[in-house]
């Protein structure tokens, strides 16, 4: 029923204290299975309310954010495929989007009074933007979220890119010329080369050298990506905690004036 999501996705939209009256206000004018329908809905935590902000009053950022972590999570299918695929500048324009949403969604939710917890919603935004599909309707999230981290790639086959075998039919060397050398999937040597079982072995434990290498590779860079993330989750409760500290500036300077104007009427 389309009136009733309207009025659901409307529920979201409200300030965090509103929404449990709201949604009980709601119910209370339907019937039936509508009516337990809306009573189920869960109330968003901070965290996630304030990314539902994000989605209700900031589109292009939450879809700009979506869009980089699509794209950084097909560039390291495609490298575990052994395609080629720039995993790095697809991590940095991710990171930026999530620190892009992450100041939007503290300045939204400040606006109205909360304060999310900077880590938390920076996780959670990364989890949002690297995940496949959405664990709840967009704009309606209820819980904080974990990033998946590399692992969630698991089951991708690897693939190493190998160049020409080396040819499992090559008779002895001849006399006076010198035997072929085994060089990784190059050549197996002569006697390899004369023992076609030996070729085809020679051959997996040179494709399985290289796809240890590249996973090695693939985890190495993960980890740069989950330590810059955590550098972004510093930087923004840096911020964070800045903005805290200019209120209470505030504070102590109206209180100040309190205590001025108190003193003085005392006098008077």
């Amino acid at each position: 029923m389309a009136s009733l999501d309207s009025e659901i996705d409307a529920l979201y939209h409200k300030p965090l204290d509103e929404f449990t009256s709201a949604r009980n206000a709601l119910a209370k004018t339907l019937a039936g299975d509508d009516a337990a329908r809306v009573r189920r809905l869960a109330k968003p935590t901070v965290v996630p309310w304030s990314v539902n902000q994000l989605y209700w009053h900031a589109r292009p950022v939450f879809d700009r954010l979506r869009t980089a972590g699509e794209r950084l999570r097909s560039a390291q299918i495609a490298a575990l495929k052994g395609k080629s695929a720039d995993l790095r500048g697809a991590g940095e324009a991710q990171r930026k989007a999530v620190a892009d949403a992450v100041q939007h969604a503290s300045a939204l939710a400040a606006k109205a009074g909360s304060h999310p917890n900077a880590d938390e919603l920076t996780r959670t935004l990364e989890a949002l933007s690297l995940a496949a599909e959405l664990p709840e309707a967009p704009g309606r999230l209820t819980r904080p979220l974990q990033p998946a981290g590399f692992e969630a790639l698991a089951g991708v086959p690897i693939r190493a890119q190998i160049s020409g075998p080396a040819k499992s039919g090559a008779g002895p060397a001849k006399a006076g010329h010198d035997a072929p050398k085994a060089d990784g999937v190059h050549g197996v040597g002569h006697r390899a080369a004369a023992d076609p079982a030996a070729t085809r072995r020679a051959e997996r434990e040179a494709r399985e050298r290289e796809a240890r290498k590249q996973a090695e590779q693939r985890r190495a860079q993960a980890e740069v990506h989950r330590a810059e993330a955590v550098l972004d989750r510093a930087r923004a409760a840096e911020a964070q905690a800045r903005a805290a500290w200019e209120r209470a500036k505030d504070h102590v300077q109206e209180a100040v004036r309190a205590v001025s104007e108190a003193r003085r009427s005392v006098k008077s």
